[in-house]
């Protein structure tokens, strides 16, 4: 497997006439967490949903040039969209469980994709929490509903939910906004643990979070990705000096 899972090159977005991502080069590195940075309205997410083409789902998006996925361009009119959308997995930034029981929620992926087994999904589901790390925690109440969990456990199931189909590349939009601090502990320590089976590209405002938890660090601002590099080069000596007035507070 090469050494970067997702190249980026020339990649400009336009929601109708506006220009939402100018000129994006970048490599994303396998089994490596990627942190996305900048202010507010940056590009940051709408970047990150390039990368399995969420937003194909937003009227009068064009994307232009090439986004590839272990070398095949994501946006060739052959590419099955389902497919890509189960290799790039997302966990947005609010929780999102349905109203089922925890064991639905994981199952759900694998029968949609024709899994019947008992045995299978039962197995499936372990595995999925185990490796979201909620297995000890949910084990007793596997079909009560996952809406009566905690903020950051709901969190973990809908990552669960995710690794139950099997994916290559995780997408995190802010995955930790809407949980109070031991929450958010919980999920980044889960982020270490995962990224040595997955390739993890996580959207933050918390900059302290982007330190702690990625190897590579891209600072976004107004639509240009500014600076991407190695995290502690990003948060230590910074090329671009935008990027360390955005880092030291003189603005975002």
């Amino acid at each position: 497997m090469s050494v970067n899972r997702i190249c980026v090159s020339k990649l400009n977005l336009f929601y109708k006439e506006f220009q939402a991502l100018k000129q994006i080069d970048m490599d994303i590195g396998t089994n490596r967490v990627t942190a996305l940075i900048g202010p507010s309205g940056c590009g940051k997410s709408t970047f990150l949903r390039t990368l399995n083409r969420m937003n194909d789902l937003i009227e009068g998006v064009r994307v232009e040039g090439n986004v590839l996925l272990d070398g095949k361009d994501i946006y060739q009119p052959d590419v099955d969209v389902v497919s890509l959308r189960k290799r790039v997995g997302m966990v947005f930034q609010r929780p999102n469980p349905f109203p089922m029981s925890v064991y639905d929620n994981v199952a759900y992926g694998p029968r949609i994709h024709g899994e019947r087994s008992k045995r299978k999904l039962d197995q499936v589901v372990e595995t999925s929490l185990r490796g979201a790390v909620l297995w000890e925690e949910v084990q007793g109440r596997l079909h009560k509903s996952a809406l009566g969990l905690s903020g950051g456990q709901q969190q973990r199931v809908c990552i669960a939910r995710l690794l139950a189909v099997e994916p290559e590349v995780l997408l995190m939009d802010e995955p930790t906004s809407a949980l109070d601090p031991l929450a958010t502990i919980k999920i980044e320590e889960l982020i270490n643990v995962l990224k040595k089976d997955y390739t993890i590209v996580v959207v933050t405002h918390n900059m302290q979070q982007a330190a702690r938890v990625s190897d590579h660090t891209a600072f976004f601002l107004n639509g240009e990705m500014v600076e991407c590099g190695e995290t502690e080069a990003i948060f230590t000596k910074p090329v671009d000096q935008r990027t360390e007035d955005y880092i030291t507070g003189r603005f975002g």
